[in-house]
């Protein structure tokens, strides 16, 4: 794996995830920190909401992947998938939830990934590296963000600039 993308609340746009898919390079993995479909309540009146659309690139998508879901995501539309999930990658334990939800911190965690809040954030604390890529589809701080892991940092990334707002070196 070259490097880790990180992102959340897509909320059905199918613009977005187009543009997520398009940066993923040949050997990148992709997380995402739930809410990407938003079929629960979804802005079926807006034309660029299309879950159905971005569900079926996921039958043909040729990165692995790492879904959980979002408040916003019916289990019933994309069955098979959980809430959280632990992961590996760069020699990192990585826990990826969306953030509605409370998690037991007892095991040990290099990174915690979420989403929920729509803000990108960036910290260490007593050694471990919390996350949220923010959302390039609705940011709340009209910043569209993204993450992105690799063998050497965690980094937040500006997706207008593609400057990068802040990086932890491991």
């Amino acid at each position: 794996m070259s490097k880790l993308i990180i992102t959340a609340d897509i909320h059905g746009s199918y613009n977005s995830w187009l543009t997520i898919k398009a940066l993923l390079k040949k050997d990148d993995s992709l997380a995402v920190a739930g809410d990407l479909f938003d079929t629960i309540y979804g802005s079926y009146s807006d034309p660029d909401f299309r879950p159905e659309a971005i569900k079926e690139d996921l039958k043909s998508f040729c990165h692995p992947i790492y879904y959980v879901y979002g408040n916003c995501d019916s289990e019933n539309f994309t069955p098979g998938y959980k809430h959280s999930v632990l992961f590996k990658s760069f020699n990192k334990k990585i826990y990826l939830h969306h953030g509605q939800r409370p998690f037991n911190r007892t095991q040990h965690l290099d990174i915690i990934i979420q989403g929920h809040t729509h803000l990108c954030r960036l910290e260490k604390k007593n050694n471990q590296i919390f996350m949220n890529p923010g959302s390039i589809a609705r940011p709340r701080n009209s910043q569209a963000t993204y993450g992105v892991i690799d063998k050497t940092a965690a980094s937040l990334i500006e997706l207008k600039t593609g400057k990068t707002l802040t990086c932890i070196e491991f």
